[in-house]
């Protein structure tokens, strides 16, 4: 918890709090249960209280705005080829040591919130630019989860669908609030054992493991799973084993997982990059777990960021980077090599972005 001034005129009153006897009031957004006197910040730095109640810092205050390919999220299964609306806030709910947006999740400077919009006007940024999506992503949109919904509400009034990139440690009540408006969601699963998780981000794997079985047994959210794959970390093979043997037997064969590459950074200055070989061989892995569809990332590996079909082994989706170089699908999303079905959520034809990286100012734009 921290004591950095809260300032009550630029503050929203949000829920999912409860008053503890004494002087404390319980932040249960997450399950970090954050207890604060008058004042304090919860470790996410953004929800803090203020008086008797809990509030949020950055309601309508942004880190910034871009155009990116969706494949970037990642997500391979979900309207593929199109440009996302990306944008996020400052702050996280965890302490990664080796996070790779740690100028923005771990901001305490309040001038990093360098953009602001309201939804709507996010929800019509996002039209003008073509987007089919808007990605609430670059820090946790947990810890923004007023602010969140209220884009998705203002999105779906423009068909534009809603794409969550989150760590999934959130509580059962606000998940349950927070999935009705996400269309589709990529999920850090960052480890699988619980040292990393207390050693590493000061979380536990367990709420993480829970959020995955919600969002693919609970909701109609489209799912897919990253892994960063830290050398002497989490790359063993009996721990990449056991975890594409979990995602194997609780999400399906059909949730895309992929492994991605982490590179030195934050606290973790002194870890090498992750080689492709083991990229490589955490695939291998998954797939003779029974997945189908397993992809490597961060790194230039033209098969291992391609969709194959699991039955006749033809190629899909080329992707090279984020270009898409092949597209064997019909319209129906199935395989025109044997006609097997694709998991996924697919248009007829699929998008051109590209691997364009388009940063977006808000300041000036107002809804027509």
């Amino acid at each position: 918890m921290t004591d950095f001034p809260i300032d009550p005129a630029t503050a929203r009153p949000v829920k999912y709090w409860h008053k503890l006897d004494g002087d404390r009031i319980q932040c249960d957004l997450c399950p970090r249960f954050c207890k604060l006197h008058d004042g304090q910040r919860g470790l996410c730095f953004v929800r803090g209280r203020v008086g008797d109640t809990m509030v949020l810092t950055t309601y309508g205050r942004s880190s910034g705005f871009c155009v990116d390919p969706i494949e970037k999220k990642p997500l391979n299964h979900f309207l593929p080829g199109t440009p996302v609306f990306s944008f996020g806030t400052a702050g996280c709910n965890l302490a990664c040591k080796f996070c790779q947006n740690w100028d923005i999740s771990k901001s305490r400077e309040i001038d990093t919130l360098a953009d602001q919009a309201a939804p709507e006007t996010i929800a019509a940024a996002a039209k003008k630019y073509g987007c089919r999506s808007v990605a609430y992503t670059y820090n946790d949109p947990v810890i923004f989860h007023e602010y969140a919904i209220d884009v998705a509400q203002a999105c779906r009034e423009l068909d534009i669908k809603s794409v969550a990139v989150t760590a999934g440690y959130v509580c059962p009540e606000p998940r349950a609030e927070f999935y009705q408006y996400m269309d589709a969601a990529n999920v850090d699963l960052k480890a699988f054992t619980e040292q990393f998780y207390h050693k590493l981000t000061g979380g536990h794997l367990q709420d993480v493991l829970d959020t995955l079985v919600y969002i693919k047994h609970e909701t109609d959210v489209w799912l897919e799973v990253t892994t960063l794959v830290i050398p002497g970390e989490n790359d063993s093979d009996a721990e990449l084993t056991a975890l594409s043997e979990w995602v194997m037997e609780n999400l399906g064969p059909d949730v895309p997982l992929h492994f991605s590459a982490f590179h030195p950074d934050y606290k973790m200055l002194d870890i090498p990059a992750t080689p492709t070989a083991t990229l490589s061989r955490a695939r291998q892995i998954a797939l003779q777990a029974g997945l189908h569809y397993v992809y490597t990332g961060n790194v230039h590996d033209k098969a291992g960021g391609s969709t194959w079909c699991h039955r006749c082994g033809e190629v899909l989706i080329g992707r090279d980077w984020y270009v898409l170089s092949d597209w064997n699908l019909t319209a129906e999303g199935q395989c025109k090599n044997c006609g097997t079905a694709c998991a996924g959520v697919f248009e007829r034809q699929p998008g051109h972005w590209g691997a364009r990286r388009q940063p977006v100012r808000l300041a000036d734009f107002s809804v027509a």
